[in-house]
């Protein structure tokens, strides 16, 4: 038997080719011997979402594995290390049904707790949103993850209320057809007006807590971003990014290795002042807009997606946030006072 394995924060992926002398054995019960922490109501989910795969035809769960079937499966995987407690924190959802909650998210906000951020997250404001709602009961009272941004990022998240919409959810992501628009500040302006930018990306060999592109493909994943410029402003430019993968800290490390860093993303060194004069009113012009906006200049603006249960198109946009909307505001006015 070969088998290769794909993790990801939320999902795993697994693909396996049966030994030649394997006996006639049901799938699910196949696969909770061959992947660890496998339930079979994981499996048995995941089939009914038509996530698994022999020879590249989706079976149910009661398939009789044979000799050489070549076998395929996306499994969702919520993080669950840490216990969840409810917390009741204000948060803006945007569209709710019985199988998923789209939120706009607010920036300064974890989405999952994690080592030095227990609580005060989503995840703590949906269980106590869920559990004191009547009309819309989850299974067990928790939200399932099937993306994220980061804590400093605003903008549109989906989450799913139950483990079938989870596992058709993060195929689709697992698929890349899910459709996500960001808005970002960058110093600087890019030379093509659209463009793609490509480069595996993994964790940085010097810090851990930094993702760098690797263009040869040596280390990480691979990473597609496109984007294309709305607006410039001399020094910095708002841009539209559209996402055709999902790695961590994707459109921050992109543009980094672009050369044009998002403004004050302190982590990939756009809190300083990279583009402009060296006037002290200029270098007080950015600052100010610094603490108007103490976060990298990201959102998350559109979401498109086929609903996980009746497959209907849902397509959600949101506004740009106060703050964000503040500097851009200030650098339109600098920028017509300059003439640049």
């Amino acid at each position: 038997m070969q088998e290769t394995e794909e993790k990801n924060e939320l999902y795993e992926h697994f693909r396996i080719e049966v030994d030649p002398g394997q006996s006639l054995l049901r799938i699910d019960k196949y696969l909770m011997s061959r992947i660890e922490n496998a339930t079979r109501n994981k499996i048995q989910n995941a089939a009914k979402a038509g996530n698994i795969f022999v020879n590249n035809n989706t079976v149910k769960s009661n398939y009789k594995v044979r000799p050489n079937d070549v076998i395929s499966i996306v499994m969702a995987k919520p993080p669950r290390d840490i216990e969840v407690y409810p917390q009741d924190i204000p948060i803006n959802i945007i569209y709710e049904d019985p199988d998923i909650i789209v939120v706009n998210k607010e920036p300064g906000m974890v989405v999952h707790p994690a080592y030095m951020n227990y609580d005060g997250t989503l995840v703590n404001a949906l269980m106590h949103h869920l559990q004191n709602n009547s009309e819309y009961k989850t299974e067990d009272g928790h939200p399932y993850l099937v993306h994220r941004i980061d804590k400093d990022t605003s903008g549109i998240l989906l989450v799913a209320k139950n483990e079938l919409a989870q596992t058709r959810l993060a195929k689709n992501f697992f698929d890349h057809t899910i459709d996500r628009k960001y808005n970002a500040l960058i110093w600087g302006e890019p030379k093509k007006t659209e463009g793609t930018i490509e480069g595996h990306i993994g964790r940085s060999l010097k810090d851990r807590k930094v993702m760098t592109v690797f263009p040869d493909g040596e280390y990480g994943r691979e990473a597609i971003s496109h984007y294309k410029i709305l607006k410039k402003f001399g020094y910095i430019t708002l841009v539209e990014c559209v996402l055709e993968t999902g790695r961590t800290h994707q459109i921050r490390a992109h543009f980094k290795y672009l050369g044009h860093p998002l403004f004050n993303d302190e982590t990939y060194g756009g809190h300083q002042i990279l583009k402009g004069t060296t006037f002290t009113k200029y270098k007080q012009f950015v600052q100010n807009c610094f603490k108007i906006m103490p976060r990298q200049a990201l959102h998350a603006k559109y979401l498109g997606f086929d609903h996980p249960i009746s497959g209907k198109r849902m397509e959600f946009d949101s506004e740009l946030p106060d703050d964000m909307k503040a500097v851009i505001d200030k650098w339109d006015i600098y920028t017509k006072s300059k003439d640049m």
